[in-house]
């Protein structure tokens, strides 16, 4: 009896999820439309053209899809880390690390593809996790809140990409560019170009980032590594009391956390850039993923779709400056579905409200 009770009640809570993330997303797109219609553009017109460059052809498709992959991971990343009381706001450094040495497995290794991609991904993982784990050893050991050391990290990282980028063997004479990846490790999916058009970078990744979308919800539904990982993101105290090392878990929940990140980054190098730049600035993955994991409500399934949305988004949104509307009209649109997420409380009691009055109207 209980049992049913608490699956109705987890339903209802996903359904009420699933309402207000979608409201949260037509109202993102009533401010955008807001926003064209104060510059003197039609909505219709935009947003058609919006679309029509993310659905109007197999190469938009594809490349929508390309786009949102690393999105997918990236907000997995801290949707996991949000399910178990961290915020890894560091999956931008993780993901920087993870491109990196990627390039140095890619170009230094020479080696059958069938083991060099497995070794590419596994190595690009185990340094995304050890990145990672640096925040949660300080914030289990001494308490550092990890925002504040995720943010150091992230700039570590970034300047010593760019530093490895133009001083070890991955570097090219007058290039800010590094070498390119050997093929073996490249995972191209060369038979769709006929399909999408030669210059799709059409790859493997958002199959694998799929595969690892079930995998965190499988070890944070059905393992006992993450009832406590998820019990320590409720109540730390409580979680102690049971008999759950706190330390440990937090340890492990940066770790796997850094890990998805730093797949995201091998993915990306492996799949679409090939090599890694001296970067002007942060590329934006990582902090974007915060967006993803937000408007999926740190749901690992709803990540695959809020992934989606971002890379329509992302893809779409260049496509509207060929009817001479701003870019900058979809990261007002990304930023107010973000705003409207946040307010999801506020929006769940105003439906509460509404729905009550309808309630005695009825009755009346």
């Amino acid at each position: 009896m209980s049992n049913n009770l608490n699956k109705a009640k987890k339903k209802s809570f996903l359904d009420e999820a699933v309402k207000f993330s979608l409201l949260s997303i037509l109202l993102g797109l009533l401010v955008g439309a807001i926003v064209l219609m104060i510059s003197g553009r039609s909505p219709i017109v935009v947003y058609g053209a919006m679309i029509e460059g993310i659905i109007g052809k197999p190469k938009y498709i594809a490349w929508t899809i390309i786009k949102a992959t690393p999105y997918i991971l990236t907000g997995l990343s801290i949707a996991f880390a949000f399910k178990t009381g961290l915020f890894n706001i560091g999956a931008e450094g993780q993901f920087i690390v993870g491109a990196l040495v990627a390039t140095l497995v890619g170009v230094g290794v020479d080696l059958p593809a069938i083991i060099h991609i497995p070794l590419t991904i596994l190595c690009a993982a185990v340094a995304g996790g050890l990145w990672g784990s640096i925040a949660g050893f300080l914030k289990s050991k001494f308490g550092i809140n990890e925002v504040i050391v995720c943010i150091m990290l992230n700039w570590i990282a970034f300047y010593f990409s760019n530093f490895m980028v133009s001083n070890s063997f991955i570097s090219v004479a007058n290039s800010e560019s590094s070498v390119a990846i050997n093929d073996s490790a490249s995972i191209g999916i060369s038979w769709m170009k006929g399909l999408v058009g030669p210059a799709t970078r059409v790859n493997w990744g958002v199959v694998i980032s799929i595969i690892l979308v079930f995998v965190v919800w499988f070890i944070l539904n059905k393992t006992t590594l993450g009832f406590e990982l998820k019990a320590v993101g409720h109540n730390k105290d409580a979680a102690e009391y049971a008999g759950i090392d706190v330390s440990k878990s937090m340890l492990k929940s940066m770790a796997i956390a850094g890990i998805l990140a730093g797949i995201a980054g091998a993915i990306q190098v492996m799949g679409v850039t090939h090599n890694i730049t001296v970067l002007a600035a942060q590329e934006g993955y990582g902090f974007d993923g915060i967006a993803v994991a937000l408007i999926a409500n740190s749901n690992p399934i709803g990540v695959i779709f809020s992934g989606l949305l971002f890379g329509a988004f992302k893809y779409g949104g260049i496509k509207m400056q060929s009817v001479n509307a701003p870019s900058e009209v979809i990261n007002i649109v990304i930023g107010s579905i973000v705003y409207f997420i946040a307010l999801s409380n506020g929006l769940r009691i105003l439906y509460q409200k509404m729905k009550e009055k309808r309630a005695k109207g009825g009755k009346a």
